[in-house]
């Protein structure tokens, strides 16, 4: 390629680390769409010849029916995707496939392919997320008034709903889909044209290729046009958030299908068994999403690293922009697979999640608000009350609502009767209509608003 440059050719271990193509080859079908909208500007700007135009277009099609056929190989001696399109182009038409490089730069062309790649994965994340909410939203309707607890520091808090629980869930998946929908629109310029770093002196158009590639328009500025990876940033970001908030259900999804929680079982399609233990039913997806968390942070660690300090324009090291790009975009669809299949098939174990609510006295708050609401106590005094209150049930081995009347009298005797109306965890959670509370009406609003934003 830079033969009239060198005397000799690269040694072989630099011929190893130069070459991107064992990776970026994945950018193949990017590369042709690429190529094909920048040869057609250029027949149409009068800068290549109708009939080599013509001929590069065809050749062009050619080559993308070859790898779709057998596949890309891995020739580290043309070092890309970019020059082996273009070699193989050459072996199609011969000399006139040296024309389609004519007013751009590797520079522009791997910015370019590299955004297309990326604009598609996160289409593919959004379809993928649309989906888990969907199935987030059927499991929640469908225990939109069953009763589990509700914690904090992972001890029992206050009673909530199970469909409560999935729907905040589905609050950050909503999130995730506004962060890539974000990084859609921001990275959806067209680098191609600004050639190595300062543009070209050919009479280009580089509306019309940003046109037929599906972008809002050109980039501004040559230099930031080849230099920018923001997009490959702003993808990892947006993947690294997602991959927390499946991390955290996933691990919600190991406690819940331990012996001492029981609040799930994981279908036999999301779970493993163990070599020597034949009883175990072992999690192993739900912890894999878990783990994948770590390594999708790991890949935006990696890219924020190789870019930082870099100066303007192209450097090597943006070669190393793509795989941890690539390594995250596989992990969080999978996690995103696993997750809404775990949510789809889980069987919920209601029974046992009220138990466990009815336990640690989850209604506690309820008697201090009542004791607030019906008998004018100031909030700090009605805590204190209600301290004693489960003192005295802890010690009787009962429930808040199955202490007697008069044990409760004796404490305060500001309480009476109508306090049982609050103490069970039913009426616990009905209560809760507060915008954004637990009471199933609630939560069946909640349902409803979100399937109309996602229709």
């Amino acid at each position: 390629m830079w033969g009239g440059r060198f005397a000799e050719g690269p040694a072989a271990v630099m011929r190893e680390i130069n070459a991107s193509l064992p990776f970026d080859k994945r950018m193949w079908r990017e590369d042709v769409a690429g190529s094909r909208a920048h040869v057609a500007m250029l027949g149409a700007a009068g800068i290549v010849s109708p009939a080599d135009a013509d001929a590069i277009a065809a050749g062009l099609e050619q080559v993308a029916a070859g790898y779709q056929a057998d596949g890309v190989p891995d020739d580290l001696s043309l070092e890309d995707i970019h020059m082996l399109t273009e070699a193989r182009l050459a072996e199609a038409i011969g000399p006139a496939a040296g024309r389609l490089h004519t007013a751009r730069s590797r520079n522009d062309q791997v910015a370019t392919d590299f955004r297309l790649w990326v604009r598609a994965a996160i289409d593919q994340v959004l379809a993928a997320l649309t989906a888990f909410q969907q199935a987030l939203l059927a499991r929640a309707e469908e225990h939109a008034a069953s009763v589990m607890p509700g914690f904090t520091h992972l001890q029992s808090a206050q009673p909530v709903t199970l469909g409560h629980h999935l729907m905040a869930y589905y609050e950050m998946a909503a999130r995730d889909v506004s962060r890539f929908a974000d990084a859609r629109a921001r990275m959806n310029r067209c680098p191609l044209g600004s050639a190595a770093l300062a543009g070209t002196g050919f009479p280009i158009d580089r509306d019309a290729t940003a046109a037929a590639l599906g972008f809002d328009g050109p980039t501004r500025n040559s230099l930031d046009a080849v230099s920018d990876r923001d997009f490959a940033l702003d993808y990892l970001q947006a993947a690294t958030q997602c991959s927390l908030h499946l991390s955290r259900l996933a691990e919600e999804f190991v406690l819940w299908a331990s012996q001492p929680f029981g609040f799930v079982a994981l279908s036999d399609q999301w779970s493993t068994g163990s070599s020597i233990m034949p009883q175990k039913r072992n999690p192993d997806a739900a912890e894999l999403v878990r783990g994948h968390a770590g390594r999708i942070t790991g890949c935006l660690v990696s890219l924020t690293v190789t870019m930082k300090g870099l100066p303007l324009a192209y450097s090597k090291d943006m070669q190393d922009d793509k795989p941890p790009v690539f390594e995250a975009h596989d992990l969080l669809a999978l996690s995103l697979a696993a997750m809404t299949g775990m949510v789809e098939s889980a069987t919920f174990r209601p029974d046992r999640m009220r138990a466990l609510a009815e336990s640690g006295f989850s209604t506690a708050t309820d008697l201090a608000d009542w004791l607030v609401r019906e008998g004018g106590v100031p909030f700090r005094e009605a805590h204190h009350i209600t301290g004693r209150a489960v003192a005295r049930a802890e010690a009787e081995g009962v429930r808040l609502d199955q202490l007697p009347l008069a044990d409760l009298r004796a404490i305060d005797p500001r309480i009476d009767d109508r306090v049982y109306d609050v103490l069970s965890v039913d009426a616990s959670v009905a209560s809760r209509t507060s915008f954004g509370g637990t009471a199933p009406a609630n939560v069946r609003a909640a349902i409803a608003a979100a399937r109309g934003e996602t229709a």
